[in-house]
Order: C-alpha cells, then structure tokens, then sequence
C-alpha cells in the first residue's frame, strides 16, 4: 500500500495524533528547563554544574535516537513510540525519589528517552505521505518543540504552588496517558503493513547505517546541530539567563523563554510547507544568514563608554533590553523553526529507504547540541564571566553551518555545470560569443528576462 492510497483519515491520524504525541514528549524532555532552577537553589550547584543537569536529558535523548529510527523502520513507529513514551513516564515519575545530585544526573538521562521520540516520529509520519507533501507533513510533525513552551508556561505555576516533585508527576501522567491514546488511535505505517503482508523482513540494522558513510549526511548533520540543538540549548538556558541577567522571576523568565520556544516550534509548518514550494536549500539560506546577524547583534555585552569630549566626558551604555531581547529572540526562533523543516525536506528525498538511520543519526547529532552547548554556556559563564558569551559561540556556530553550506552547494553547481568555471562577467553583462561567423565582435547583451544563453541561465 502506498503512502498515496492509504485512506485519509488513517493518514490524517497518523500526523496529528504523532504530533500531540510528540509535544508531550517534547514538554517531558525539557522539564529540567523549569524544575531544575529550584532544584539547583537547593543543592546549590554553580552554572556548569546546572548545565550539565539540564543537559543530561538531552544526551539520552540525541544517542537514542539512531537506534530508535532504525527501529522504527524495523518494526513499525507506532509499537516503538508507544514503548518510548511508557519508558519516559516511568523515568520521570522515578524523579521524585533522588535527592542528591549524582542521583539527579541519573534520573535525568533515563528521562532523556523522551526526545528519542523525533526520530521514530520522522520514520513514521514520513511513510504516509507522498514526497511532495512530506515537507509539510513533517513540518507538522516538527511543530512538537512547543512542548518546551508549554513546559515554560505551566510548570513554572504547578512548581510555585506545589513544588517540583508535582511538576514530574502530573508530567509523568501525561506522558503515560498520550502513550495509550497514541496506541488507540493509529494504525500501522503504510509500508509496514505492506511488509507483513507479503512476508519479507525488515532491512538488517547494519545495512541500514550504509549511507552514513555519505559526507551529505553529516553536513546535514551540522545544519541541525545549529537549528535544533542551539534551540534545546537554549530553551533550557534561556530561563536562568533573563534571571541573571535581568532579575526576572522564574514564572516571568518562563514566559519570556516561551516567547522564543513558541515560534521555534509551531513556525516549523511553514518552514515544511516553504521547503515545499521554493527548495529546502533557499529556506536554509534564508535561517543562517538571519541568524548570523541576530547573535551577532545578542552577543554584544553591556557595555559603558566614556567619550573624552570637547567639552568634558561623554559617558552612555550600550545595552539590550528586555523588550528588543524578548523580539530579536523571537526572530531567531522563528528562523530556526523554518531551518529545523528545511533540514528534514532533505531527507525523505535523497534517502527514501533509510529515513530512520538518516534521520536518526541527523536528529542524534542536533540532540547532541542540546547537551554539549548547555553545558558550554555554564562553562563560559563561570570561565569568561560574561552573560553574552553564549550568543557568541551560537555566532560562530551558525557561521560555520553557512561558509560549509555556501561552499559545498557551489562546489556541486562547479560540478554539474562545468561552464560556470570559465564564466568570469557578472551576471547582469554576458556576451553571448566571443565572435560571429565573419569574425566580427559581438557587443555585450543586456540581460532582460528573454533569450537567455546556457551560461547566463546558470550563473
């Protein structure tokens, strides 16, 4: 049965319940974004300490995940991701039993099986639909980060009004419950199905790591090390760092966090559905360069100047404040949630067979983004003593992810069109040969839209 001919509503079942899914999942895995603020005042722990705590989740999650989207191929994504989400609620209810921090660190990474739910989500939602549509669907699909505002917005009040342990076991019970729902209302992915019915067997794990060895796949790879793992990091950061360094509550640093979360999330449709219509390689374009500037412009510090004036000193500050903060964070969200779609476009294209190992070990190096830069944020912060300094490392992050994309997608436009080697005129002036039959010159031709020659068509 092929993704084009399964039945509408199945079809239709299988995104939308895989995306409330996935958003549960998603809250659960960034729980320690909100819990782990009270507990860190608790224990007492300095910044690369809470990095690494809120960062644990997030290796489990990441190293899990090419496993888990291998799987899922194998086995079908509806049994391994009601079996993820089961795991997920035992290990966060398991939560409010530590009480020390080795044990915290513990707890944590066995929660982290939650964002191992993306890859198997990817695997699944992707085999109901046609390549056409799959951008959009998984776009769809994708918009499942807001889990982590939802986590901002509501944790923060059940934390204030009962403490952390409620926060885990009212999520723990979520999860659980979604894990049922989500085994009750789908059904079997198209080619699963087709598989068990005509008896063959699932492609062998190893042979499903072959295109692993392609250097695409990890360029991919560093694509989403930015859009998504800079997007965990900061989700879990972003709520200590408006309270450093703006003295903000934790309800009300939850909801300025949210503010960056909610467009980095939900956004990610219109990046699937973009990646449909004008190419994935645009969208991405588009996301490096305007993040490019947006850190740039974040990770200048505060800073006083005083001018030696004419007629005395001139001191001002150059400063951000919370408001032009809270947009320029929106913006960046936003531009990342359309690269995190674009990112994902590529896969089910050039990678039809293998979306689970592709897109598991994709996923699994984003997610490895979210442990590392969190804890590189803690580090920064107690090294170099600077609040911005995590802006600047996202900088020069996601200005490598540009030179390396730029170059890589000039080096292929080299090979396919060798003519554009010797092309040396700027692409508003071509000549259109070097002479006419007699000999004669020919004058330079204009460029007008109509009567283009090969060379200009490909400049």
């Amino acid at each position: 049965m092929q993704a084009a001919t399964v039945p509408k509503g199945q079809q239709q079942a299988a995104l939308w319940v895989s995306t409330f899914a996935f958003t549960v999942c998603f809250a659960v895995w960034t729980i320690f974004s909100i819990i782990g603020i009270r507990i860190k005042a608790e224990l007492g722990l300095n910044d690369t300490q809470f990095g690494l705590l809120i960062a644990m989740p997030i290796l489990t999650g990441s190293l899990s995940r090419l496993a888990l989207g291998i799987w899922a191929d194998q086995f079908g994504g509806r049994i391994v991701m009601t079996l993820v989400m089961l795991a997920a609620a035992a290990a966060t209810w398991a939560l409010t039993q530590v009480s020390t921090y080795p044990g915290f660190l513990i707890a944590a990474l066995f929660v982290g099986i939650a964002g191992g739910s993306f890859s198997v989500g990817i695997a699944y939602v992707s085999k109901w639909f046609p390549k056409e549509k799959q951008g959009t669907a998984l776009g769809i699909f994708g918009a499942g980060n807001v889990g982590a505002a939802v986590t901002k917005l509501l944790a923060p009040m059940v934390m204030v009004a009962a403490g952390w342990q409620r926060v885990a076991e009212l999520w723990a019970i979520a999860i659980a419950v979604t894990a049922v729902l989500f085994f009750l209302l789908t059904k079997d992915d198209p080619s699963h199905t087709a598989r068990k019915v005509a008896g063959h067997k699932p492609v062998g794990f190893i042979d499903q790591l072959a295109p692993l060895k392609n250097i695409q796949v990890w360029r991919f790879s560093l694509y989403y090390f930015f859009v998504f793992g800079a997007f965990v990091a900061l989700a879990l950061w972003l709520p200590r760092y408006l309270i450093g360094v703006y003295g903000l509550d934790v309800a009300t640093a939850g909801m300025i966090a949210a503010m960056y979360s909610i467009p980095a999330s939900v956004f990610r449709i219109v990046g699937g559905w973009l990646s449909d219509k004008i190419g994935a390689r645009a969208v991405m374009y588009w996301t490096f360069s305007v993040s490019a500037i947006v850190c740039f412009i974040l990770s200048y510090p505060s800073t006083n100047y005083v001018v030696h004036g004419i007629q005395g000193d001139i001191a001002f500050t150059l400063a951000i404040g919370v408001i032009p903060f809270t947009v320029l964070v929106f913006v960046l969200g936003f531009f990342m949630s359309l690269g995190k779609a674009a990112v994902y476009k590529h896969i089910p294209v050039y990678y039809p067979d293998h979306v689970g190992s592709v897109g598991g070990i994709v996923g699994l190096i984003g997610g490895l983004g979210g442990f590392v830069l969190p804890i590189a944020f803690g580090a920064m912060n107690d090294l170099i003593g600077v609040w911005t300094s995590c802006f600047m490392l996202l900088f020069v992050l996601v200005a490598a992810a540009l030179a390396w994309m730029h170059f890589a997608i000039r080096r292929m436009e080299r090979a396919r069109f060798p003519q554009i080697k010797g092309e040396t005129d700027l692409p508003e002036i071509i000549r259109a040969a070097e002479s006419d039959a007699s000999g004669s010159a020919i004058e330079p031709v204009r460029a007008s839209g109509r009567g283009m020659g090969p060379t200009q068509a490909h400049a």
